[in-house]
């Protein structure tokens, strides 16, 4: 009777294969995030310092200090810090209704479902939503002026301006404060008010002492996020300003794309600026989600 030999596979070779399946399930992202995000960020970066015949050069660095440049810069930052904040005092109190709040299940379960697609209504669809909404001869507009005699307009509101171009962030960031700061305020735990309560604690005492010192991380940290979040955006405000509004983004699109301004290479220098102040609050962001994550485990 012959006898039948098998031949076990060594556990090292089981385990490279095993790596090897791992390794090709994330390939596809690794070579996304090449293609699109860190090659094209390191072309932004060489194309920054290089003159358009390819020589070096630093003008386009001094040039970023003119004061059109600047005066860009600044308005892009006041616009993304005042959407940032507007959208996470906004966001944060929705949260904390639906989380701390006692309100049905049902309520949380819609807004968090609205909050999942507004955070990504953007762009164009957003610019006209607005304009029909707020626009000159939008329907709450008319609606306050035929109904009420209110002339929204006649009160120096401009749909078209700073303030608007806020507002209509405030759109889609109100919905991702509430979608990242919910898991946070699910992490506080029964048992520290209950222990602060033991301990003669008021309501506002567990708050001031203990709730907004482990939430204050998670907070600076989503508000940061909200701040890159806006300071990179241009579909929505290119479509509803146009070139009235001097962000960097539509100015950045005017130097590589534009009829009358053409400079790809301090459009480069433009874009790194950004990739500057936008790594910097996303690092942030990191560092205050990572300190947030140890206090909750």
């Amino acid at each position: 009777m012959a006898s039948i030999s098998t031949t076990a596979r060594p556990p090292s070779m089981a385990i490279s294969g095993k790596r090897f399946i791992d390794w090709l399930g994330v390939l596809p992202f690794m070579l996304f995030a090449a293609l699109f995000l860190i090659i094209p960020t390191l072309y932004l970066i060489v194309g920054a310092f290089l003159t358009p015949d390819g020589r070096f050069t630093l003008q386009n660095i001094v040039d970023l200090f003119t004061p059109t440049i600047l005066s860009a810069y600044w308005i892009s930052i006041r616009v993304s810090v005042a959407s940032a904040l507007g959208g996470a005092l906004i966001g944060f109190f929705l949260a904390w209704a639906v989380v701390l709040g006692g309100l049905p299940p049902w309520v949380r379960s819609t807004l968090m479902t609205f909050s999942g697609v507004a955070s990504n209504f953007a762009g164009v669809p957003l610019a006209f939503a607005f304009i029909a909404t707020l626009g000159r001869t939008g329907l709450v507009t008319i609606f306050l002026r035929e109904w009420f005699g209110f002339n929204l307009y006649s009160t120096g509101f401009n749909l078209l301006s700073f303030f608007g171009l806020t507002i209509t962030y405030m759109y889609f960031q109100i919905p991702l404060m509430v979608l990242i700061l919910t898991p946070a305020l699910d992490g506080i735990k029964k048992e520290w008010r209950e222990a602060a309560s033991i301990l003669g604690a008021s309501n506002a005492q567990y708050w001031r002492m203990v709730a907004f010192p482990i939430l204050w991380p998670s907070l600076l940290g989503t508000t940061l996020l909200l701040f890159a979040n806006a300071f990179g955006a241009i579909a929505t405000a290119y479509a509803l300003t146009g070139s009235s509004l001097n962000i960097v983004p539509i100015l950045l699109y005017a130097q590589i794309r534009g009829d009358v301004l053409h400079n790809a290479n301090l459009g480069y220098a433009l874009a790194l600026g950004m990739i500057v102040i936008t790594g910097l609050s996303n690092f942030l962001y990191l560092v205050l989600r990572m300190r947030a994550e140890r206090w909750q485990k």
